[in-house]
């Protein structure tokens, strides 16, 4: 249903952009200036191209973490941290009437975490040796109950489709900028109706701008699933745990990002250039969203 939802709101952003066009005769103005660009073709062209990768990356997401961050997949527990860690994340997922997710630890100094998958009931929740070195069970429990609260609020999936989304007016926008000065500052179409260098070189600076944008957006809406997803973990493991796992990370420092699309689904990302581009809140202002969370 989140995956249907997000495709209706695509193809509707999508149509609502075709008549606007429309309503302004802009490809008509196009048509006139020599760029002749069919405007609901290149629509439904980002789409596809916008669409894809983001639903391949989903589709792959767990074994891509679990590849690019060694994890190690606990089938058969071969020791107590391991069946408390099962324990653990089978009673939540209980609570929240989830599928069990498969179980990992990765090797890390860094106190960190992440849950990762195409869908609810098919997910990975995976936990650093350095979180378990420097946190209490209680404490980390609370980090696997926000982790089980990503899985069960699907932000997994919505991540990847709104990142779908921004691609693809990123590409839309971009290759429209790229016709304009192509046809209509340089003039540059020859005989066979091809591209001049302006269309390749604007079009590539346009993508690397408006990505910075839409990047901008992906973030703003990581920073706030994150004040849910610590919310989860109160309910789940309790709200002082929860705090006290926070403050944790404080003590052991902020903790390095996670690679790629994993950064967005850890307990704590690292600081970033700017507060714009972080995917995490400052862990002070999650602490006191817990404190006043009623």
């Amino acid at each position: 249903m989140r995956i249907l939802l997000f495709l209706l709101t695509n193809a509707a952003v999508l149509v609502l952009i075709s008549i606007v066009f429309n309503v302004l005769g802009l490809g008509q103005l196009l048509a006139q200036q020599g760029v002749n660009l069919d405007l609901d073709s290149l629509l439904v062209f980002s789409a596809v191209m916008g669409m894809s990768g983001s639903f391949i990356s989903l589709l792959m997401s767990k074994w891509m973490a679990k590849q690019s961050m060694g994890v190690f997949v606990i089938e058969r527990p071969s020791n107590s941290t391991e069946s408390w860690l099962i324990d653990t994340v089978a009673r939540q997922a209980r609570q929240l009437g989830l599928g069990m997710p498969e179980v990992g630890i990765f090797d890390s100094p860094e106190p960190n975490a992440f849950a990762t998958g195409a869908s609810k009931n098919s997910s990975l929740v995976a936990v650093s040796t350095g979180l378990l070195q420097n946190m209490n069970p209680d404490e980390v429990e609370a980090v696997l109950g926000h982790e089980m609260s990503h899985v069960a609020n699907g932000d997994m999936v919505t991540m990847g489709l709104l990142q779908g989304v921004v691609n693809t007016f990123v590409y839309f926008f971009a290759t429209v900028a790229g016709h304009l000065v192509d046809r209509m500052l340089f003039r540059s179409e020859d005989d066979r109706g091809g591209y001049g260098p302006a269309y390749y070189i604007t079009q590539m600076i346009a993508q690397i701008i408006l990505s910075i944008l839409a990047t901008m957006i992906v973030m703003w809406f990581s920073r706030w699933r994150e004040f849910r997803a610590d919310a989860g973990g109160a309910r789940l493991a309790g709200r002082g745990k929860m705090i006290d796992a926070l403050r944790a990370l404080q003590r052991a420092r902020e903790p390095h990002d996670l690679p790629g699309q994993l950064a967005a689904f850890g307990i704590s990302g690292g600081g970033g250039l700017s507060r714009l581009f972080m995917s995490h809140p400052p862990l002070e202002e999650r602490i006191a969203a817990l404190q006043n969370l009623r």
